[in-house]
């Protein structure tokens, strides 16, 4: 089987006149280096050696834990014969098994992502779990659990109703409509017509229990109140659709494959504690009470789930791009090439793929770090609900086209951030990988399903940009960087300090001209859509290097306490940030001409450092060994 790198083969000889000690897809992890991967907490080097790995740390979401696998096991064989794919996919899993993936227990990612299982409880248990307080102990229904018990003991797989197909932006105002039934006590859910249908779901498996947070706009007295959200028995035993519900199954797709379908609501009623009121009422009387202070605070607090989405789609990105550079390490690593300036030189020989198999490697360490930093932050959104003695509406800035950065704007930047370096890291992986790689449709081909997914899911990528550049531009909750004299240390690309000035001065210098811009078009007379509809290039690269400095920042830091192994590799995955924001760089005036030769240099000099050392990087990673195995279908 050959690929179309170099024209390269596989071959265990020598190749003439390579190098002393050739990169190997084989290694011992640096202790230091593997208990960083593992997400175990930080330990100060000392006298420059690496600290001893210290015991993982139980977690409701690991840093960077992975995806588990989307297969059923070969032996539980529930699905029945006829049933469809989609339903041979998802039956046979039990409760435990799920619920195992969704804590992220198991660190190690498996062939394909499962995203229901190892992302969706996150999003889905969490507003049962979160807005339960202030809920008055009423009698629970008869024949059956509510929404939130039923999530929580995993008799039901969760689900979410949100987006509305019709319309973009929809989840600031959905047109799923909840009123208060007073004769009842209740609610009555109604979607008015197609095109508010809620899509995408994973509702469409015709015999799984599922219990819905459906997002619906309350209407009462006469007025709109706010985004709630409302538990939804959707599928009852065997999938039994409820009264009121429609759910029609939407056609197979080779992205990420759920059990996607269009949801529609015509009068479904659900009981009072359905409603996730997170402190609102409605009294005996009829009068509506809400502490968030309006329906602007109230969105806020109804999307305010979303950091632990956030948290786990940043360790899955962190998950995917470590197993897909161990991939495309095992791929390369003693594969000859028939190259006709060099024959039977080694493939990683060769810069590009040299550079492209290390970079790699330092993506998965980079994300690493992130998704350790995220599990350990604390965010606006876990403050306790406003009757509780948090205050309302002081989350983030306001916002413009979503409400993501209202509920914590860096957190949900660094999301946008990582999906795009996984992403990339996973697509050049792809390609580096030759033909095996395109036909990796259980490897490569699902991680890079799962980060273009969650590039628009968990909140568009796009619009948290752009809302981040207006708080940026407005001074609203945000302040830039100082001007600083620089760059310190000579300039020299591969010194930290160097890495947060650049990043800072970009930061900067693109933050000043955006709100300029905007602010020179609304003095000639443009109203607020025209002065930002001519800068949205400029906004989301200016949202970008904010997002650029923060995760400098917390590479420095994990450089600060992280094992001595780790500098050479995140040195190389900040070169590659600033080959990668060169334009930026240069036409901001921070880097100039001819920087980038520098950055090359720099980047060779630390390739050459780290070759040789490939098989322990990818080690430390502790991939299981099918993840890095060749296809079936290529070994017979």
């Amino acid at each position: 089987m050959t690929d179309t790198t170099h024209g390269a083969h596989r071959t265990d000889a020598a190749a003439p006149g390579g190098p002393a000690e050739p990169m190997s897809a084989h290694g011992v992890p640096d202790p230091g280096l593997l208990a960083f991967a593992r997400g175990a907490p930080a330990t100060r080097r000392s006298g420059g050696g690496s600290p001893r790995p210290s015991p993982p740390t139980a977690s409701p979401t690991p840093a960077g834990s992975p995806p588990a696998s989307t297969r059923p096991s070969p032996t539980s064989g529930c699905a029945a014969p006829g049933s469809p794919p989609r339903a041979r996919r998802t039956a046979g899993r039990p409760a435990a098994a799920v619920r195992a993936a969704g804590t992220c227990r198991d660190r190690r990612p498996r062939p394909v992502p499962r995203h229901d299982a190892a992302l969706h409880p996150r999003l889905r248990a969490g507003p049962a779990v979160r807005r339960r307080a202030g809920r008055p102990r009423r009698p629970r229904r008869r024949g059956g659990r509510l929404g939130g018990c039923a999530l929580e003991s995993m008799e039901s797989f969760g689900t979410l109703l949100m987006t509305e197909v019709g319309r973009s932006n929809s989840h600031l105002s959905p047109r799923t409509i909840a009123r208060h039934d007073p004769a009842t006590g209740g609610f009555v859910l109604t979607t008015p017509d197609a095109a508010a249908a809620k899509f995408p779901t994973n509702t469409a498996h015709p015999a799984l229990p599922k219990t819905a947070a459906v997002y619906a706009t309350l209407e009462h007295g006469g007025e709109e109140r706010g985004v709630f959200v409302f538990m939804v028995p959707l599928r009852g035993p065997e999938g039994r659709i409820a009264g009121g519900a429609r759910i029609v199954p939407a056609p197979e797709t080779t992205g990420l494959q759920i059990d996607y379908g269009a949801v529609r609501l015509d009068g479904l009623r659900v009981p009072y504690e359905a409603w996730l009121r997170d402190g609102a009422a409605i009294a005996p009387d009829g009068t509506f009470h809400d502490p968030a202070g309006g329906a602007a605070a109230r969105l806020t607090r109804s999307m305010a789930i979303a950091p632990a989405v956030w948290r786990a789609v940043i360790s899955a990105s962190a998950a995917v791009t470590r197993a897909s550079a161990g991939m495309l390490l095992a791929h390369s690593a003693g594969r000859a090439t028939l190259g006709r300036l060099a024959p039977r030189r080694a493939l990683t020989d060769y810069r590009n793929q040299q550079e492209a198999v290390l970079g790699a490697l330092a993506s998965g360490y980079e994300l690493t770090a992130v998704a350790a930093h995220v599990q350990a932050r604390r965010t606006s959104a876990t403050r306790p609900a406003p009757n509780a003695g948090g205050a309302a509406g002081d989350a983030g800035p306001d916002t413009a086209w979503a409400p993501w950065s209202a509920v914590d704007r860096d957190l949900a930047l660094l999301k946008a951030a990582a999906t795009v370096q996984a992403a990339e890291t996973v697509s050049a992986c792809r390609v580096h990988s030759g033909a095996p790689g395109f036909a990796a449709a259980e490897r490569l081909n699902a991680y890079r399903g799962l980060t273009h997914a969650y590039m628009n899911a968990g909140g568009d990528n796009e619009l948290i940009l752009y809302d981040t550049a207006r708080a940026m531009a407005d001074l609203d909750r945000y302040t830039p960087p100082p001007a600083v004299p620089g760059p310190p240390d000579g300039g020299d690309p591969a010194s930290p300090a160097v890495w947060r000035w650049l990043a800072g001065e970009a930061e900067r210098r693109l933050r000043d001209r955006l709100a300029a811009a905007v602010a020179a078009a609304r003095d000639a007379g443009a109203d607020p859509f025209t002065a930002w509809n001519a800068n949205l290039v400029l906004a989301a690269r200016t949202a970008a290097a904010c997002a650029d400095r923060i995760t400098v920042e917390i590479l420095c830091r994990a450089l600060d306490t992280g094992p001595a192994a780790l500098r050479p590799v995140l040195t190389l995955d900040a070169l590659n940030r600033i080959d990668r924001r060169a334009a930026d760089l240069l036409n901001e005036g921070v880097l100039p001409p001819g920087a980038l030769d520098e950055v090359w240099a720099a980047r060779r000099r630390v390739c050459d450092e780290l070759a040789p050392r490939a098989g322990d990087l990818a080690a430390a990673f502790d991939l299981p060994p099918e993840i890095t195995a060749p296809a079936a279908f290529l070994t017979g």
